[in-house]
């Protein structure tokens, strides 16, 4: 047996990882060829070492559940810097816009298939995306090996004739999802926001989520604006407009929810409404005001962790965004206390999976085997005295070794065999992307 991992299996096998610090102390964890925990504890290994295809020495790790993205953008990984600090009605209506206006389903292929390589670097293991030409992200999705809830980014305008054109392209699109049969890719809906879809679509998209049980992915309470412009033009707030369409559900994630008040934090406890905090997005398009975290946690919101695209943050490393929200929540509310680091970390993992639908997001028997290893012996864990202190306020993904996700090893000892064909290919598409938009 070596310490780290000899070779990523040809097919799913079941695996041993022995002797590895988890939250609960030194575990043995065998997982089964279906991708399943089937045992973990101390000393457990001894009963399932001739029953392992591959052994995995867990002596230089930390194992913790794989984080969980609850809102981004995948196919903007190809606008990376591609326009910052401007104001945000610029950067949307001269920069994002009119790129967006130009791409094709290659780019978003690319830009997808990039997002992947960067999540699996830094400890993802799954994620819900929102934009266009999904079945092209689908196809990147399933390349990569990550799991995923996919929603195509449904914007009627107030238009009624668009409105068409937008349930079909989402009907389509979950029917594609569908037909593939990946159970790691599933279909959601994708209703933009209260300021760029009518009442009547709103209402059609929660009839669809309830018909077949499929969730919504929205935005909701980003900006002051978005308030504001609701009230006077549509006499009532995004999530009483939301609420009155029948989108607020257990089977929903809200998206930034920075400006919602207290009452509105009570209502999305009563309706199960999964919340995705966004921090480094909210900070650098400087939406002015911090989620009310207390005001959901005192309602029993399951409050989860999201970057946004790679437009608006720019890297999709979900330690950064635990670091960030602890400390954001903190200094918005001057609490020293608020949002601790298991908290945090909690956020990123069980509270993503939890809202995704993907378990519980905790290392146990029967629950999916979604894990990455942390190197124990990097700068940032040393000293060790507090294990989820140094995961929140000192790591970076660069600190996350291998990832595995549903039992397949997507990245071993720090390795993806196909990294080096998606930089080629994204950067390619990327420079293509903005040669066509005149040059940036």
């Amino acid at each position: 047996m070596t310490e780290g991992i000899e070779e990523f299996p040809e097919k799913r096998g079941s695996i041993l990882i022995e002797d590895v610090l988890t939250r609960q102390g030194h575990r043995d964890i065998f997982i089964n060829s279906s991708g399943i925990i089937e045992a973990a504890g101390e000393g457990i290994g001894r009963a399932f070492r001739d029953d392992a295809d591959l052994r995995i020495a867990g002596t230089k790790f930390m194992a913790i559940p794989g984080l969980v993205n609850t809102h981004t953008h995948a196919g903007m990984s190809l606008m990376r810097g591609y326009a910052d600090d401007l104001p945000l009605q610029t950067w949307l209506s001269e920069k994002i816009w009119p790129l967006e206006a130009l791409l094709t389903g290659d780019d978003v292929y690319w830009g997808t298939r990039l997002a992947c390589l960067e999540m699996i670097r830094s400890g993802t293991i799954a994620f819900s995306d929102m934009y266009f030409f999904m079945e092209d992200a689908a196809r990147a999705v399933a390349e990569s090996g990550l799991k995923a809830v996919l929603s195509y980014g449904f914007i009627d305008l107030f238009d009624p004739d668009r409105r068409e054109r937008e349930m079909k392209a989402t009907e389509h699109l979950v029917a594609s999802i569908r037909a593939m049969g990946n159970p790691k890719i599933q279909p959601a809906l994708g209703p933009h926001a209260v300021y760029t879809v009518s009442e009547e679509s709103l209402r059609w998209c929660a009839g669809l989520s309830a018909r077949e049980q499929i969730p919504v992915h929205i935005h909701l309470g980003e900006t002051g604006k978005e308030i504001s412009d609701a009230v006077q033009q549509r006499g009532r707030r995004p999530v009483q407009i939301l609420d009155d369409c029948g989108i607020l559900t257990p089977r929903t994630v809200a998206a930034h929810c920075c400006w919602l008040d207290r009452g509105e934090c009570a209502l999305l406890g009563e309706r199960g409404v999964h919340v995705s905090h966004n921090p480094v997005s909210n900070m650098k398009l400087a939406v002015g005001r911090a989620m009310p975290y207390p005001w959901l946690k005192e309602n029993g919101v399951n409050v989860t962790l999201g970057t946004d695209g790679c437009a608006s943050n720019n890297n999709l490393d979900l330690f950064e965004e635990m670091k960030t929200a602890a400390l954001l929540q903190k200094f918005s509310w001057n609490s020293q206390t608020l949002l601790p680091a298991s908290e945090a970390l909690s956020m990123a993992t069980a509270g993503g999976a939890r809202a995704l639908g993907l378990g519980n997001g905790t290392i146990a028997p029967g629950e999916p085997a979604d894990i990455i290893l942390v190197d124990r012996n990097a700068v940032c864990n040393t000293p060790l005295h507090n294990p989820d202190s140094n995961l929140v306020y000192s790591c970076s993904g660069s600190a996350v070794r291998t990832v595995i996700c549903h039992g397949d090893i997507l990245m071993k000892d720090r390795v993806i065999p196909w990294q080096e064909e998606v930089i080629r290919g994204a950067s390619a598409a990327a420079a293509d992307l903005v040669k066509r938009g005149g040059g940036g």
